[in-house]
This record gives structure tokens, sequence and C-alpha cells, in this order.
């Protein structure tokens, strides 16, 4: 795929060598007062951009829909009182029209805007010619091919700082989180794309202030680029996602806490050891195609009898008791629930599948 990219895609930041790159702010700017209360806590941080919901996309109506455009005032301002830029959620040509008015340094695109490409093609074709940074978060799907359209319409209309956001996918499966990370697409999306930037957004994958140091640690364990955390100076008090907002104090504590990992380890040891575990791991992976095999190979069987005694291929009372049986025994060898759920999915399509070529 070839998307022209900036060499240096995140400039604005204003990042020193080594320093791991940060977006942080409330999700919603709710007054000037308490960006500036916000900031002022941030400075201390080690931050590199400002960021606020200035028009809030809610689900249901009624529900604290943000300040609009007199708020993009106050969110310069308070960039300007610690020297950060700052950066918002636009989601109509109008939003970018009015955000370019208030000089805002860089802008990022929504889930739920990246899921609708005439939408991402009229907010490209209004910044058509302007160099500004975006960021494009993941749609609210787990759709790689969505996300990867989006960025082809900005690099498309001449917008080559780009960088995108991973926060996380809305599932029928309900864990812990707010949204499952889904990790491998974003890993492909990178594989795809590797000069791209890949920030995390552990805020809306989590939902929850608790479980935010794990899901950014594990990021940056996978190699992200940066991070997004919603940070408010009174979350309580917080008009739009409360829950998952932290202080300015809290987030110094969680940077503080966070371990960036080498790439690689070139001593002998490192390479003898995981070059064990490899050969380990190649001659599972063996046994498991194999047994897959093998159950495949069953279940074309059933399909023979089945056809023989008129019987009906799907049977969802079986299948029930399969996913039920095979997702409690996960769990007791610690295999995740919600990843033993996906895998019989998976496996049940293909042999439905097999089933039907059966003769």
């Amino acid at each position: 795929m070839d998307i022209a990219l900036s060499r240096d895609p995140l400039s604005a930041w204003r990042i020193r060598p080594g320093e791991l790159p940060v977006i942080a702010g409330p999700c919603s700017a709710e007054s000037r007062d308490q960006l500036m209360r916000t900031a002022s806590g941030l400075a201390a941080c080690k931050i590199h951009v400002l960021r606020a919901g200035i028009w809030k996309p809610r689900t249901r109506p009624g529900a604290f829909e943000g300040m609009g455009t007199q708020a993009l005032a106050w969110l310069k301002d308070a960039g300007r009182s610690i020297g950060k830029p700052v950066t918002v959620e636009v989601a109509s040509a109008e939003h970018v029209r009015d955000a370019l008015e208030h000089e805002i340094d860089m802008l990022w695109i929504g889930a739920r805007t990246t899921a609708n490409p005439i939408v991402v093609t009229s907010i490209a074709e209004a910044l058509r010619g302007v160099d500004i940074p975006v960021m494009v978060k993941n749609p609210i799907n787990p759709d790689i091919g969505l996300w990867l359209g989006a960025l082809e319409r900005f690099a498309n209309a001449g917008i080559c700082r780009l960088a995108a956001i991973h926060r996380g996918f809305s599932t029928e499966n309900t864990g812990k989180y707010r949204n499952e990370p889904i990790w491998r697409i974003p890993l492909e999306l990178k594989r795809r794309l590797p000069a791209l930037p890949l920030i995390c957004d552990p805020s809306h994958i989590t939902g929850s202030a608790d479980l935010l140091l794990a899901v950014a640690q594990n990021a940056l364990d996978l190699l992200f680029d940066g991070l997004m955390i919603e940070t408010h100076c009174d979350p309580s008090a917080a008009l739009s996602d409360a829950q998952q907002q932290i202080t300015p104090a809290q987030l110094s504590a969680l940077l503080g806490r966070l371990a960036r990992r080498d790439p690689s380890n070139g001593s002998d040891e490192y390479r003898a050891q995981v070059s064990s575990l490899r050969h380990e791991l190649d001659e599972i992976d063996d046994s498991l195609i194999r047994l897959l095999a093998s159950r495949m190979a069953t279940a074309r069987k059933i399909a023979r009898v089945q056809k023989r005694n008129n019987v009906a291929m799907y049977q969802p009372d079986r299948w029930k008791e399969t996913l039920r049986n095979r997702s409690r025994e996960g769990e007791e060898q610690g295999l995740d629930r919600t990843f033993m759920m996906q895998l019989y999915e998976l496996i049940h399509e293909e042999a439905l599948r097999q089933k039907e070529d059966a003769k």
C-alpha cells in the first residue's frame, strides 16, 4: 500500500530524544477554568500535546455534547499557557474550518467518523492544501479496511503528517474492557504501513482508570509509538466519561511506572533462550494444525452421516453446549473466556464450511 507519509509525522509534538510521546487532557472542554486548571496540572507532566473534546458525538440525545466552537479559544489559550500544541476531534468540514480559524495545531478523527467514508472524504477535502497533522482513530467495529480507507483518503488529499490511534473496538463479547483491544488489528496496520506512527488510547479501551496502566504498558510492549490518555483536573465532576479520566498527578505517576522495552537484545544468552522457546512453539503449532485437520475430518464424517439420515447440518443445541463447555475448560486452563469463544466460533465456521463440501 502506497501512502505518502512525512519523514517526521510527529514533528509538531516537540519530542526530545528518548521521550515517550503523550497526548493528555480532558474528554471534554467544559469551561475555560477547567481547561486552564487541567493544563496547569499537566505542566509538570511529561506530555507533548494538550487535547480536549469540543464537539462530542453521543450515543443518546440529552448527554453532554460539548461546548462547541467557543471552547476552541479556551483550549488554545490553555495550550499556550504551558507551551504545548493542542488537538481536537473534528467530525465535519465545518469543524475543520472552525479549528483552522482558531489555529488548532493538529486534528483527530473519531471512531464514529472513521467508519463513514462519505464524512471522511468531506473532512479530507476541507483540509486539502493544509499542512496539519491528522490522527485517525480506528472505526468502532473491527474492520481494518475502514481504518486504511480513512488514512488513504487523507493521503489522497495531500495530508502527509498522519498517525493512527488505537482506541479499541465494540464487539459482542463484553469483557473487562469498554472496547476490546483486539491487538492484532493495529499490529497488522503497522505491518502494512511501518512508517505510520501508532498511538494507543487506553482510556477508551478500558473505560476505567484502574486498568489504564496495564493497557498502556501492553501497548508499549507491542512497540506503540505513543499514548493518548484522558486527564481532568477533577474527574469525579467530569461531564463525560468520568470513570476513565485521571488527574494530572495520577498521570504523572502512571507515566513514571511505564517501562519502554527494547525491540531486541543482542546478547548470546537472550538469542539462545528465545531460539529454544520458539522451537518449542513451532512444535506446538505443528501439533495444533494436525489436531485441527483431524477435527475437520471428523466434522466431514458427521456431515455424511447427517446427509444419509436427512438430518440438518447445523445443530444449535449441540453448538451451544460445545461453546459453553470449551469456554469453561479454557478458563480452567488459564485461558481468557472471550478468546476461547472467538476461537471456537472460527473453528465452528470452518467446520460448517467443511461439512458443506463433504460428499
